[in-house]
């Protein structure tokens, strides 16, 4: 074993008992590079965060010239940082006007802690609604509207009064109500396995949380920022979240999340008490340089606008094949459905040995993941294609 291998193993905490171990030490667009210059279609994007692929020129020299200005200099919000107010001004730009006020984090994870605080200190309420098979993060607030107990079990107590319903189910809806503070959302679920909300369902989510007060939040981090084919997934259905997430690929490969809300109601964390959030490195200048750059690059490129037909390329492809179920998709975040895990096992492991990185769900370990950059090309999308259905046929 080399040196390096053997200090990963010795000195960073491990996740599981058999870690990936994939070596990385150069990216650059789609692809990754082992030490001995083997190339990789990334396939996965960091799980949804490299948008704009791997050391995209104007996020690089954003990040540059913002480091050497300046880096931390105070705990959010006290300070007048330019890249923070450039950021939270073009973002509400793109927002409908009740997303009007941002609160900025490290992570998904404290994006969704600060609006299950945002929402509790708001409504007086302290009923959390949530759903079956959500994902939102490791953190004790977060781990508590998980949907799947075996993930908690382990780490209860947690917080009370969470509620889980089924994710799509109308008839659930009823048991929303005026004891309910919020209801937290995937408005398309990733880690249960790329679950898309039926007809009318959200819609009519949102009309039962206007009927009892309770405050509607859309965890979008990771459908935000194009991944879906709209700049924002509550776009494609038409419906308004009271508190929008984002993290992974808002920070454009750099750290960085936010909740988001109507200034009337973030108002609240400024009293009784006083600095009713607070947060060390929330917003970083260089992150915020970042996610300016990589928005910019988003909207001037008009990046979103191709994420539809390039996702289509693939699943059409894979779809024809024998082996596959089905494909689930929103623009390039996609499930492609084996029935079972070994399946995807052996799918993966060819696809490290012939040069693309694929992923499994969390809650649905029977489909493989495909989310690449957003920047992936036509071409690239066929090859790819082509990679997976050589890999299909050649697994057992």
């Amino acid at each position: 074993m080399n040196v390096l291998r053997q200090l990963f193993l010795e000195h960073l905490a491990q996740t599981s008992e058999s870690p990936l171990m994939l070596e990385i030490n150069k990216a650059d667009g789609v692809f990754l590079f082992g030490p001995d210059g083997k190339k990789y279609f990334d396939l996965i994007s960091g799980i949804s965060v490299s948008n704009l692929g791997h050391g995209n020129p104007m996020v690089v020299k954003a990040v540059q010239n913002q480091a050497a200005d300046f880096m931390h200099l105070m705990v959010y919000g006290e300070y007048i940082q330019k890249p923070q107010v450039e950021l939270t001004a073009q973002l509400t730009r793109l927002l409908p006007e009740n997303l009007n006020s941002v609160y900025l984090v490290n992570s998904g994870s404290e994006a969704v802690e600060g609006a299950l605080k945002l929402a509790k200190r708001f409504t007086g309420r302290s009923e959390i609604v949530a759903f079956k098979n959500a994902y939102h993060g490791s953190t004790h607030g977060a781990l508590s509207v998980m949907g799947c107990e075996e993930q908690k079990r382990n780490y209860r107590p947690l917080l009370p009064d969470v509620r889980i319903l089924n994710f799509n189910s109308i008839a659930d809806l009823d048991q929303i109500t005026t004891r309910t503070a919020c209801v937290i959302i995937e408005p398309i679920q990733g880690e249960g396995g790329i679950r898309l909300p039926n007809v009318d369902y959200l819609r009519k989510l949102k009309q039962r949380c206007s009927e009892t007060g309770a405050l509607l939040i859309f965890d979008e981090i990771q459908t935000g920022m194009g991944r879906t084919g709209s700049m924002f997934a509550f776009q494609r259905f038409e419906v308004i979240p009271d508190i929008l997430l984002l993290a992974k690929a808002f920070g454009g490969g750099m750290p960085l999340g936010a909740f988001i809300s109507s200034k009337e109601i973030m108002r609240v964390l400024t009293h009784n008490p006083i600095l009713g959030h607070i947060t060390t490195f929330g917003g970083h200048p260089v992150s915020c340089a970042a996610a300016i750059a990589s928005l910019n690059f988003l909207i001037h490129e008009k990046v979103v606008e191709q994420v539809e037909h390039k996702g289509s390329i693939i699943a059409e492809a894979l779809a024809k094949h024998p082996k596959v179920r089905e494909v689930r998709r929103a623009g390039l975040m996609m499930a492609v459905e084996l029935g079972t895990f070994d399946t995807v096992q052996a799918l993966i492991k060819y696809g490290l040995d012939h040069g693309f990185i694929l992923d499994w769900f969390l809650f649905c370990n029977t489909a493989v993941r495909i989310a690449p950059p957003l920047i992936i090309t036509e071409d690239e999308c066929r090859t790819v294609a082509n990679l997976i259905v050589e890999g299909l046929n050649a697994i057992q």
